[in-house]
């Protein structure tokens, strides 16, 4: 696979030993199987990366315990782990790092044919970035509700989303909305727009 722009490419050594491994080579040459095993062993292989992608970052004190993996056409193509507390960035989640790298490596904002590992349950912010990013498949070890049990409760959010303007627990207020729709205009206009 070649390299389309170096800084895509993860500051971790475990990283960039993972881009060209696939799930044949740890079973062993010449390990035959039903192509149902098969099949149940390479998602459990390229989720049990994601999980190592999350023990690794809480032991470095990176971030929270959740991890995330990439993967298209059986590669690695990302890697990532949360690393909010490291980087003070709130959106720094497992699943927005790895899917950052994967668009950089992949030279595209969507994630056609990719499939994304992680370690937990999407919180509200990663699922709208994963629905952005449109891989073909997701896969998640712990729930939502595991998260909430070590205090990561994501529950409040979704039920924000439901909740009207006025009584959401951050005040948020419209304002210049007809100034704001000229630039929505503008958009609809544009000719040599590119759609997402």
């Amino acid at each position: 696979m070649r390299e389309k722009n170096t800084l895509c490419v993860s500051e971790s050594a475990l990283c960039l030993s993972l881009q060209f491994l696939s799930p044949a080579g740890a079973q062993g040459v010449g390990h035959k199987e039903q192509p149902m095993e098969e099949h149940i062993r390479q998602h459990e292989f390229f989720m049990r990366l994601a999980i190592e992608q999350a023990h690794r970052g809480m032991v470095n004190s990176e971030g929270g315990p959740f991890g995330a993996v990439v993967v298209k056409d059986g590669h690695v193509i990302a890697t990532g782990n949360n690393r909010v507390t490291s980087t003070n960035d709130p959106t720094a989640h497992a699943e927005i790092v790895a899917i950052r790298e994967a668009c950089c490596r992949l030279g595209s904002f969507q994630l056609e044919g990719c499939v994304l590992y992680t370690s937990c349950e999407p919180c509200p912010m990663c699922l709208g970035a994963i629905y952005w990013a449109r891989p073909a498949r997701v896969f998640f070890g712990c729930t939502r509700h595991d998260a909430a049990a070590i205090d990561f409760d994501d529950d409040f959010i979704y039920r924000e989303i439901a909740t009207p303007l006025h009584e959401r627990r951050i005040e948020m207020t419209p304002l210049l909305r007809e100034e704001a729709l000229a630039v929505f205009a503008a958009w609809r206009e544009k000719a040599d727009k590119t759609p997402y």
